[in-house]
């Protein structure tokens, strides 16, 4: 079964061209994607997993105002019921970024499953993805296992 994700630039952010190669990159590694383009809203991503039944959304963000484009993101997927939904974020994510790993602790702390810098390999992200969506996989047939018994 095909996995779908969603994959947009939030915001006001016009970077074009590292969205383009994730979705050469996720769509050759046998993911159904369904690339939102440039400036997209967080109501756009949540109204597009909701119509593609996505099992993924990806946030890329190279201009430095994700802490800003992503404030209450996940509330508005809570809100959609879509919480579990695997997000991840990657990009140039905040303006004078000193230390990634302040950063990537933000990001997880604001709900997003993994965070990634601009200098991410594309199939670093497709492994992890396929991991964590394999992950809940097994964890959904264990509790239809545990509701069937």
């Amino acid at each position: 079964m095909t996995k779908t994700v969603i994959l947009g630039v939030i915001g006001s952010d016009a970077h074009v061209v590292g969205i383009t190669i994730l979705e050469q990159a996720f769509e050759a590694a046998g993911f159904d994607v369904v690339n939102l383009g440039v400036q997209t809203s967080q109501d756009q991503f949540v109204d597009a997993a909701t119509e593609h039944d996505a099992e993924a959304v990806l946030v890329s963000s190279l201009y430095g105002h994700a802490k800003q484009d992503c404030e209450g993101f996940h509330q508005q997927f809570a809100d959609a019921d879509l919480e579990d939904l695997t997000t991840y974020i990657g990009g140039n994510l905040a303006v004078g970024q000193d230390d990634f790993e302040e950063t990537r602790a933000f990001f997880r702390e604001m709900g997003f499953d993994r965070v990634f810098d601009s200098e991410t390999d594309p199939e670093e992200a497709i492994e992890a993805l396929r991991a964590d969506l394999d992950m809940r996989s097994s964890e959904s047939e264990q509790e239809s296992q545990y509701v069937s018994a």
